[in-house]
């Protein structure tokens, strides 16, 4: 079945940020209308004066932008550009993908806004050090990385402690 969205029948909600630089129109959650498995997208305006979402890269999604209307001014790792009306832009996976735009006239920016869902991702943040769990919006700074070995060094005596554990409950009358 073909879902057919348009101004007309597309209900947008101002997402504000505590930063008020970061604010922009969303439509509805449009990927979960149409109960889609692999893509996420929905149809996004940015206000005058303000940035999309903070410079950022996907580890596990695929971006692209369609600019519907008006024109934004787009960092990458290559630089500033102005992008218009009728651009299709994409985003690969990785730091090379990283980007975010800031509209710089005096209209709203309208764009698709579509990336691909497979699962888990981990969207990371350059500018302020973070990286995101999506979907599950858990935050991290990436300076809180660690040793994949760390605290790990006694497993022989955790293996023993559980042991000692799981005898203790088998025998356990009320259990």
């Amino acid at each position: 079945m073909a879902h057919i969205f348009n101004d007309n029948n597309l209900q947008y909600k101002l997402k504000q940020s505590p930063v008020p630089e970061f604010a922009w129109h969303t439509s509805e959650r449009l990927a979960e209308i149409v109960q889609s498995k692999h893509l996420v997208f929905d149809v996004r305006s940015l206000d005058p004066g303000k940035y999309s979402y903070p410079y950022h890269f996907h580890r596990n999604a695929e971006e692209i932008f369609v600019l519907l209307s008006g024109k934004a001014m787009l960092r990458t790792p290559e630089g500033v550009e102005e992008v218009n009306t009728g651009d299709v832009i994409f985003f690969e996976m990785g730091p090379s993908g990283a980007h975010q735009l800031y509209n710089h006239t005096e209209e709203p920016c309208k764009f698709l806004d579509m990336r691909t869902s497979v699962g888990i991702d981990v969207c990371e943040y350059p500018d302020s050090g973070k990286i995101n769990i999506l979907p599950y919006q858990e935050i991290y700074q990436t300076e809180d990385r660690v040793d994949y070995h760390l605290n790990e060094a006694e497993v022989a005596e955790k293996w023993k402690q559980h042991e000692i554990a799981t005898r203790k409950e088998n025998r356990d009358p009320e259990k």
